[in-house]
């Protein structure tokens, strides 16, 4: 499945992901291959990518949302800086 998480400011990964928690309004919200679409708010907290390589990769961010569909994950965000 394919992530992209971007900023007001930039692109700040994007690429191939075998899952991703991220800090939803109502907690924690995991997201594996073929999740059914969705649309939610993020808190503030972190974002752990696991990548194809199997690395964690962790992102703080101070809120934003998500969008899933056809295996592709799209994060607007607020990074902490």
């Amino acid at each position: 499945m394919y992530l992209e998480i971007v900023t007001p400011d930039k692109s700040v990964f994007s690429g191939e992901i075998t899952s991703v928690q991220l800090p939803g309004a109502s907690g924690s919200l995991g997201i594996l291959n073929n999740h059914a679409p969705i649309v939610s708010i993020l808190e503030k907290g972190s974002i752990r990518v696991r990548t194809a390589d199997s690395d964690d990769v962790f992102y703080q961010i101070d809120g934003g949302v998500i969008e899933m569909t056809n295996n592709k994950i799209i994060v607007l965000a607020e990074m902490f800086y």
